[in-house]
């Protein structure tokens, strides 16, 4: 089909607006549109200063723009303008829908690109300077998220991995720990909580097994944003390692 424009799913990575792509960026300042998440800072979106800019945001537990809908505003939007950029937190190929939207352009004969960008589990694994894999304790890694399609099981088993990820874990957390213990894990395996990754306002909880099955406290459970949690072995602090970084204050 001629006429069409291009798209281009850009990963915005965890928030931090330094912390998206060279490609990206660039991606971003020469976009004619920018189709883009809740998640997506201000100071993201400042980066596509010449674009129209379109809130198709979705966020767990609120009301948001239908899958089926954002589809056809790409399908739309590509037929108006020549550089489409859909804008999506952390990685698109990662708890990103992009399957799906991948399928609805391909079906109208729309080019499109990915820009991968860095997924929340890695940022957080670097703000904690808490690493994911250790030589002799962790060689397995696994993201999951609690959140499923209409037709599959509400929990659906949990990867047998010795570190594991779980995105959007904040209400969820406390029954994932729950049939982790029943799993025969130990109760003192360390947690890490991270609300808000790699911005100003990032919060950092450490705890255990234990304490993670009677839910997150200091206000993590009820967080108003996003919360990934990291369980394992290769999660125990450091004997020297300094503290984590505290939420930056207004001046």
């Amino acid at each position: 089909m001629s006429g069409l424009g291009k798209v281009y799913l850009v990963g915005a990575g965890p928030g931090a607006p330094d912390l998206i792509t060279v490609r990206g960026a660039r991606l971003l300042a020469q976009a004619d549109v920018v189709l883009y998440d809740a998640l997506v800072t201000p100071e993201m979106l400042a980066m596509c200063e010449r674009a129209e800019k379109i809130s198709v945001g979705k966020r767990s537990g609120q009301r948001s723009t239908a899958q089926t809908v954002i589809n056809q505003r790409l399908v739309d939007c590509a037929r108006r303008y020549q550089l489409v950029v859909r804008l999506k937190g952390g990685d698109p190929m990662l708890f990103g829908r992009a399957d799906e939207e991948l399928r609805a352009l391909e079906l109208e004969g729309i080019e499109v690109e990915v820009v991968p960008g860095i997924t929340t589990a890695v940022a957080a694994a670097a703000a904690t300077l808490q690493p994911l894999t250790k030589r002799g304790v962790a060689r397995s890694v696994a993201f999951f998220t609690s959140s499923t399609a209409p037709d599959h099981p509400e929990h659906p088993a949990l990867p047998e991995t010795d570190t594991l990820i779980q995105y959007m874990g904040g209400r969820e957390a406390a029954a994932t720990a729950e049939r982790l213990l029943a799993q025969g894990r130990r109760p003192d395996l360390p947690v890490i909580a991270v609300e808000n990754c790699s911005r100003p306002d990032q919060r950092v909880l450490r705890l255990t097994l234990s304490d993670l099955a009677h839910g997150l406290n200091e206000g993590l459970e009820a967080a108003h944003g996003p919360v990934l949690v990291m369980i394992g072995e290769a999660l125990q602090r450091r004997e020297h390692q300094p503290a984590d970084p505290q939420p930056e204050r207004p001046a």
